[in-house]
């Protein structure tokens, strides 16, 4: 899996590389995308400092011995290095970083060839393994952004939508989250506590594109009743009609999809939505956003009708931590962002097998529409 991680880390850099974009000052500055090169030496960086260097935590002084590249730490600790700031590090040559990268790997697998099979041993492997799949996802994203074509090598398959019903839940008692010691648990998980659901009923899928249509058509990025105070805002400062990477050419509607423009599907579910375009869609439609926990007891039951994994999926719930929360020692990977992203939940067509869970809380903030992200709606 480590190995598989970083191959297609390597086929989105050269992708990215290939279009121009190894090359960080043709990188657009922009607050959702990181230089392709900083990307790279930062997922080889971090898995040196929680594996081979078995840092305790994520400060400065809690990892043993030095990087491999002599300014390792100060390149590449993202705790340290100011986002603005990664466009100006006079970083090393792409193939000296790919040398990097490629001895950084293969002691990891040296070493994991002779660790013994516990949660505790594994822990620290699972985390850059998981850390590197999350950005691979990130670099995709960047690719969408920057319009790159897709690699050959990657089929990606669309997110159907079509809207077949809902499902009637009775509510009930569950298991939320992941218990320690059975198989690797972010610590946003955690602790599992039993939560107890009212009655809902929730859509089977996605909201499709033709659903999302029709709510265009309507006018509905005009009629501000539908938004809320903080969509208003978002909404006033963006020139927008439709979703990010719609398209109107007469009647026709177009997407662009990593450079490529093609024919709105009407049976896709609709993606590249803000929080605030679901949140009107369901005004508009007289439907809500599900909680956090009504998706995870859905996702979570053996009802075979509710779908997900397409996208990943807003909820109407703030990205807050369960009761009992203790950051692990990736301590700024949760607790730095409660209360003030959106809890998203599911997976999307470009997380891997291995990341995807019932349990997994995503988390971003609201206006964020760049992402493989869409949503589906409750009864009120």
């Amino acid at each position: 899996m480590l190995r598989d991680a970083r191959h297609y880390t390597l086929a989105l850099y050269d992708a990215l590389d290939a279009a121009g974009y190894g090359d960080a000052a043709r990188v657009p500055r922009l607050a959702i995308v990181n230089p392709p090169l900083w990307e790279l030496g930062h997922l080889a960086w971090f898995a040196e400092w929680f594996v081979l260097r078995e840092a305790t935590g994520s400060s400065p002084g809690e990892a043993q011995g030095h990087s491999l590249l002599a300014r390792g730490d100060d390149w590449f600790d993202s705790n340290l290095v100011a986002h603005r700031t990664r466009w100006t590090l006079d970083l090393p040559a792409p193939g000296a970083l790919k040398t990097y990268c490629r001895e950084v790997l293969d002691r990891i697998l040296d070493r994991l060839a002779r660790e013994p099979g516990t949660d505790d041993a594994l822990y620290p492997y699972r985390l850059a393994l998981a850390h590197e799949d999350m950005h691979g996802e990130a670099l995709l994203y960047t690719l969408q952004t920057l319009g790159v074509a897709l690699p050959s090598s990657l089929a990606l398959a669309p997110s159907r939508g079509v809207l077949p019903g809902e499902i009637a839940f009775g509510g009930g008692s569950f298991l939320r989250g992941g218990e320690q010691g059975k198989g690797f648990v972010f610590d946003n998980e955690r602790a599992a506590a039993p939560v107890r659901v009212a009655p809902f009923a929730v859509d089977a899928t996605l909201v499709s594109n033709a659903a999302y249509l029709d709510f265009v058509r309507d006018g509905g990025y005009q009629r501000g009743q539908y938004w809320s105070e903080a969509g208003r805002s978002w909404l006033m400062g963006q020139e927008r009609s439709a979703p990010r990477y719609w398209i109107r050419d007469g009647e026709d509607w177009h997407v662009l999809r990593f450079g490529r423009r093609v024919a709105l599907d009407p049976d896709e579910a609709v993606r590249h939505v803000s929080l605030y375009e679901a949140q009107a869609w369901c005004g508009w439609a007289g439907r809500r956003l599900p909680t956090e926990a009504e998706w995870e007891y859905a996702a979570a039951s053996s009802q075979p009708g509710f779908g997900w994994g397409g996208l990943w999926e807003w909820t109407a719930s703030p990205f807050l931590p369960h009761a009992g929360f203790e950051a692990d020692r990736y301590r700024e990977y949760s607790a730095p962002w409660f209360g003030s992203r959106q809890a998203i939940r599911g997976a999307s067509f470009a997380t891997p097998a291995r990341l995807r869970s019932s349990r997994f809380r995503n988390f971003f903030t609201p206006e964020r529409d760049d992402i493989f992200v869409g949503f589906r709606s409750c009864a009120l």
